[in-house]
């Protein structure tokens, strides 16, 4: 059997790595190709380009990567084609992959998706390209599958990796003396991004917070984990000139930092939901370039941006959203998750139970019982 996957970031590079795995589990004689990261090459993946080649965030960004990015997809369907592999599987960037799953299903290919787009917030009628040229949506999360059953899709909801492996409770005092911070006082992580262009909207505010949060919380100390040398960089820049701070710079270790603190002020995206995994009471920021937030509120229909809130179905976590995200709005926010952390990690435990479903499993079987089904 031969399997195309496409990922377009780090974060689909994960779930991808886990899927092929669990494939390879269940159907040993099994070959892939496509397009992915690190994780799924070295489960026998040999992509066709870079995947950093289609990691892109926001409208008005791509248009610089437009030309690229639809020669590279040109090119890749060509591929495909010609290679007819048994199944493919679009794993998140949906801007890229929906037009490649649309055309091999119509070439006679099984086409999934893997991580549904946003399509119950903002952009709905994408939905229709979906049920036209997909066939089988796997959703990381619940709420999303009952928008697809709705929509008649066919879907699975197969629950999100992380919630496999983040455990259910957290040791607090391990991630503290594995990081080197002190057994007692209150610990704030700051979560500004993986991206440039996200530490460049939001560093600079959370290190303002950080401030102001120490001048009423003297004893306070933070933590900041950078996704990589570049992240780094771009945070000790933000750093020059500005009075000394209680922080701990990591090179990665974003888990143990969750693990390690007791609130975090965080960007909206996937770190959100990990946080929920680790129990830890959270403010989340979002900042987007101007044109770009002004494009999104016309056409966003969630009431909810971040995660937390989305799988909640309610106002759990705080979101301070472009111009409401302030430094003082962050710590007026924060300070009394520091002093009743429950008011958020109670509903908490219960979302990670829901989620916690042996993902890559499920979508592996997913997949194969879609092929039997076509066979």
């Amino acid at each position: 059997m031969r399997v195309a996957l496409v990922a377009g970031e780090a974060s689909g590079d994960l779930l991808g790595a886990g899927l092929m795995q669990a494939l390879r589990a269940q159907h040993p004689n099994i070959s892939f190709m496509g397009v992915g990261g690190p994780r799924m090459e070295a489960e026998g993946l040999v992509s066709e380009f870079p995947m950093e080649r289609l990691a892109v965030m926001g409208l008005v960004e791509v248009l610089g990567r437009l030309k690229e990015l639809l020669g590279r997809r040109k090119a890749l369907i060509s591929q495909l084609l010609d290679a007819r592999p048994d199944v493919f599987i679009g794993i998140d960037a949906p801007d890229f992959v929906l037009e490649i799953e649309a055309q091999l299903h119509r070439a006679g290919i099984p086409a999934v998706h893997y991580v549904s787009p946003s399509v119950w917030a903002w952009r709905q009628k994408r939905v229709l390209k979906i049920r036209d040229g997909c066939d089988l949506m796997l959703t990381l999360f619940p709420f999303e599958a009952r928008f697809y059953e709705e929509q008649q899709v066919p879907v699975r909801f197969v629950g999100h990796p992380l919630a496999d492996t983040i455990p259910l409770d957290s040791d607090r005092l391990a991630a503290r003396q594995a990081l080197g911070l002190p057994e007692e006082g209150q610990i704030v992580a700051l979560l500004p991004g993986s991206r440039g262009g996200e530490v460049g909207r939001l560093g600079a505010l959370f290190l303002d917070a950080a401030a102001q949060l120490l001048a009423v919380r003297p004893g306070v100390r933070f933590v900041l984990p950078c996704a990589n040398a570049a992240r780094r960089a771009q945070v000790e820049q933000l750093l020059e000139g500005r009075p000394p701070l209680p922080l701990l710079l990591t090179d990665g270790r974003s888990h143990e930092v969750l693990a390690a603190c007791d609130g975090v002020l965080i960007a909206s995206g996937t770190a959100t939901l990990e946080t929920l995994l680790f129990k830890r009471p959270m403010v989340v920021a979002y900042r987007v370039a101007p044109l770009t937030y002004l494009i999104l509120k016309q056409l966003v229909k969630s009431p909810y941006i971040s995660l937390p809130n989305l799988l909640a179905g309610r106002k759990l976590v705080p979101e301070l959203i472009q111009h409401e995200a302030t430094p003082e709005r962050l710590v007026v926010e924060l300070l009394p998750l520091l002093e009743q952390p429950q008011q958020q990690t109670d509903s908490f435990a219960a979302i990670h139970h829901s989620l916690r479903r042996d993902a890559s499993v499920q979508a592996a079987a997913a997949v194969l019982d879609l092929l039997r089904q076509r066979s």
